[in-house]
């Protein structure tokens, strides 16, 4: 009964409101009541079998436990609750028991001692519709099958050498990007630097991996929308994860005709690249120009010589596809954006990266990959903006084993969240932690390349993200860029610091900021 008088007030505020005043919704949230109430019941008179220590732990309330604790940006919330309660701690996000890890002590125990045990992926609604039965690398469970696609990821698709290969693509979209800014600035515009970096991005991937620019025909322009809306998608709250006896309400309200829709139009464009690219791959002179073959093209050729221990068909390559594309464009962009908004803020920062920039290329009409590999202080930059700044602030694995863990139990399938915000602004671990502050890193052997648990932008352990090398190929090389070629102030700056430039974010699949990042680009001559 106390189940019921705590949601009596939801059930009388819904009656009072025009889009539920339908006799058929009213009666299926009488229902869903009635079934909470009983499901509530009955876990209340349930007794363990075993009595788990478990980790430190908020109040909850009946039914939806701690989510009302998440917040609008779960990984400020969280971070505040593990101030209070631990860096290990124990949320109840519906019926999924949750594990939240916020400290670099603990990521390092978890991947020494327990890698394997945490390196499942939770079960996700979206995932299974648009990944096909999560048969990609991001979402699938821990298995065999992830074991080989995740190997012919690094030694294949994402590798240094992969990525040098892809140059021109890169240097051709990024000398696109200086002529539109030179071009804006020639007639005294300013610019909105965060919509052209996320199209810079998504054209670079784009021409990667289909072969194709994202602004090329109308065709591909669709599959980058469609993109977007399905990673809008991801984000949506659905019953499923949280309340599995609930998983009708997602019907009800319309969630999985949306996502089922979004994904009819996105298998029949992936559809068409793979066989577009299988006619093109049949043309002998097409072979022979290795240094110019796509990612599909790379995959398809993996499918025909079958030197792999695992059976590449076209579902497979569809799952993969996308996957590559929806991590690939929006962590880079992002990244590149925020990268250019803090230097924005910090003046003696911006001047000193120029500086160095400027002298290591020196009067060249272009920068390669030498020139990037001696700018030092570029590179403290970019990895102090992925310290303050990761594109994803939130990482979830699942447990497939019971774990002692910092002496509390952690049971098999708990969900894991790796607050990757918190663990890289932990006071214990950076001194100055909310501030930006490259120089942190000039004479630091700290890197997200390796072992070390306070900066983990690109995720940690064996299920750590196989694209780094490819995202940071980009990202250095396009900042180098805008800081080559251009000085740069706010629309109504007056050669005064920007202190008043918002920080403001807003989370999805990755951190964006919430406002654009608009710029007057002032040409170096």
């Amino acid at each position: 009964m106390e189940v019921l008088s705590f949601l009596l007030p939801m059930w009388e505020e819904l009656q009072r409101s025009k889009h539920f005043a339908n006799y058929f919704i009213s009666l299926l949230f009488l229902l869903l009541l009635l079934f909470i109430s009983l499901r509530f019941t009955f876990s209340l008179t349930r007794s363990p079998k075993t009595k788990l220590k478990r980790p430190p732990s908020p109040p909850k309330l009946p039914i939806i436990g701690n989510l009302h604790q998440l917040g609008k940006l779960p990984h400020r919330s969280l971070q505040a609750l593990s101030k209070k309660y631990g860096p290990l701690m124990h949320l109840d996000l519906g019926y999924t028991p949750t594990l939240v890890v916020s400290s670099a002590g603990m990521l390092k125990e978890i991947t020494k001692n327990h890698d394997i045990a945490f390196s499942d992926r939770p079960k996700s609604m979206a995932a299974d519709i648009f990944f096909y039965g999560c048969l990609d690398v991001a979402f699938t469970p821990y298995s065999e099958y992830w074991r080989q696609a995740r190997k012919f990821f690094v030694l294949e698709l994402l590798s240094l050498k992969r990525a040098l290969s892809f140059g021109f693509v890169k240097e051709e979209e990024t000398a696109g990007l200086v002529r539109k800014l030179r071009d804006a600035s020639s007639r005294g515009l300013a610019v909105n630097l965060s919509q052209m970096l996320i199209a810079t991005s998504n054209n670079v991937i784009s021409r990667c991996i289909l072969g194709q620019k994202y602004e090329e025909d109308e065709t591909t322009t669709r599959f980058g929308e469609l993109s977007k809306r399905a990673m809008s998608q991801f984000t949506a709250f659905n019953f499923r994860d949280f309340f599995p006896y609930l998983s009708w309400m997602d019907v009800v309200t319309g969630l999985v005709s949306s996502l089922h829709a979004t994904f009819r139009e996105l298998d029949p464009f992936l559809e068409k690249v793979i066989e577009d690219h299988k006619a093109a791959l049949s043309d002998k002179d097409e072979q022979s120009s290795d240094n110019k073959k796509d990612i599909v093209d790379i995959l398809l050729q993996l499918q025909i010589d079958g030197g792999l221990d695992m059976e590449l068909t076209n579902v497979n390559l569809k799952a993969i596809l996308l996957d590559l594309f929806v991590a690939g464009s929006d962590t880079i962009s992002a990244t590149m954006e925020w990268t250019m908004a803090e230097l924005m803020r910090n003046k003696s920062m911006m001047k000193r990266a120029q500086e160095e920039v400027r002298r290591v290329v020196g009067k060249k009409s272009s920068i390669d990959v030498s020139d990037i590999n001696q700018m030092n202080y570029l590179k403290c930059v970019i990895k102090e903006t992925l310290r303050l700044h990761p594109a994803a602030v939130i990482i979830f694995r699942e447990t497939t084993e019971s774990v002692k863990l910092g002496g509390y139990d952690i049971a098999p399938k708990t969900r894991v969240i790796y607050n990757v915000w918190a663990v890289q602004r932990d006071p214990n671990f950076w001194d100055r932690a909310e501030e930006f502050v490259p120089e942190r890193f000039e004479n630091s052997q700290v890197d997200f390349r390796g072992q070390d648990f306070q900066l983990v932008p690109f995720g940690v352990g064996r299920r750590g993200c196989p694209g780094v090398t490819f995202a940071m190929f980009v990202v250095e090389y396009v900042i180098a860029n805008l800081l080559y070629w251009f000085d740069w102030k706010l629309p109504d700056e007056n050669n005064e610091t920007p202190k008043n430039l918002d920080m403001d974010e807003t989370v999805g699949l990755t951190k964006h900021r919430k406002n654009p990042l608009v710029v007057v680009p002032i040409p170096i001559t």
